[in-house]
């Protein structure tokens, strides 16, 4: 089924968190803030900016080997690793390893454009996703918090 979607250049479907409630529901978005402050991109938001944005990721799961995202193909998501490792590949050489907390991705929030390498997980791996059409959404709707990301 991900052959399939990467022969297409199509990417993956990106699904928000659920809206539940609670304490459990409340220290997931927590753990996802801490998650998005890692990025430049986010670092110096307020907290309801933060926790808006966090409400709007999704968590993906991919197992040893997958490729997340391929190279040359538009990119629509941005990631956080929260568990496990990837490596960025290009044009097949290796450049780059990341795990924990690290994250990629992030110009797919603004242009949309090609992924300049690939990244494939080393082993199995849980990933904060971020879609640019959710990310969107909160920009036109918070000017305040477009106003902010457009200065970082």
């Amino acid at each position: 089924m991900r052959e399939d979607w990467l022969r297409s250049g199509v990417q993956w479907t990106h699904r928000p968190t659920d809206r539940a409630r609670g304490r459990a529901a409340r220290a997931g978005v927590a753990d996802r803030e801490r998650a998005l402050q890692q990025a430049p991109l986010f670092a110096g938001l307020p907290r309801r900016h933060l926790r808006a944005i966090a409400r709007a990721t999704g968590v993906a799961d991919y197992d040893r080997g997958e490729v997340v995202v391929k190279e040359g193909v538009r990119g629509s998501v941005f990631y956080v690793i929260l568990e496990g490792k990837v490596r960025v590949v290009r044009r097949g050489r290796t450049i780059a390893r990341l795990g924990k907390d690290d994250f990629f991705g992030e110009l797919s929030l603004i242009d949309g454009g090609p992924r300049t390498a690939d990244v494939v997980t080393d082993a199995p791996s849980r990933l904060l996703t971020l879609s640019r059409t959710e990310f969107r959404k909160l920009l036109s709707s918070e000017t305040a918090l477009a106003t902010r990301v457009l200065e970082a």
